[in-house]
């Protein structure tokens, strides 16, 4: 299972009028532990010129809606809300969803909108506008390098170290 880390990125860029600043950006990439975050986020970054990963942190998000649209990433705390058969107490399970879009309704809109299949009640309980620049998902390609001599063969039968 991945998880989301937070990574920031430390890095000089010209302003507007010729000088050079020191710029400070946070970036979400998806991998299975720390040291693979920060090989991914450098790898992402590295075309951009001379950086430094500042910080690496575990993200509270559970899920990702993308959307074709929209330059800001908001953070829903949305809680889903079930109830005890039993008891008839009513039970909150909070996850945090990221949205992207132009502005808070824009984003809202595209989060009601990827909930309405859910078989669940939820209430949005918050929205934060983040500092995240951009969003680097997991992808297959992301692994290339990584040995799958241990997979079993489409036969059923255990893959040869040695082929």
């Amino acid at each position: 299972m991945n998880i989301w880390f937070e990574c920031k990125v430390v890095y000089r860029k010209d302003d507007e009028n010729g000088k050079s600043t020191r710029a400070t950006e946070v970036y979400l990439v998806e991998a299975l532990n720390f040291s693979e975050a920060e090989d991914r986020i450098s790898r992402e970054v590295a075309p951009f010129g001379e950086f430094t990963v500042a910080s690496i942190k575990k993200s509270p998000i559970n899920e990702i809606f993308p959307n074709e649209e929209g330059d800001k990433w908001y953070k829903f705390k949305v809680a889903f809300v079930t109830i005890d058969e039993v008891s008839a107490k009513e039970h909150r399970a909070n996850s945090n969803i990221l949205v992207i879009g132009n502005d808070l309704m824009n984003a809202a809109d595209h989060l009601i909108e990827n909930m309405k299949d859910s078989m669940s009640d939820y209430e949005i309980v918050s929205i934060a506008e983040t500092s995240i620049l951009d969003i680097f998902p997991y992808t297959m390609d992301d692994n290339s390098d990584t040995d799958l001599t241990h997979l079993p063969k489409e036969d059923g039968s255990d893959a040869d170290i040695m082929e």
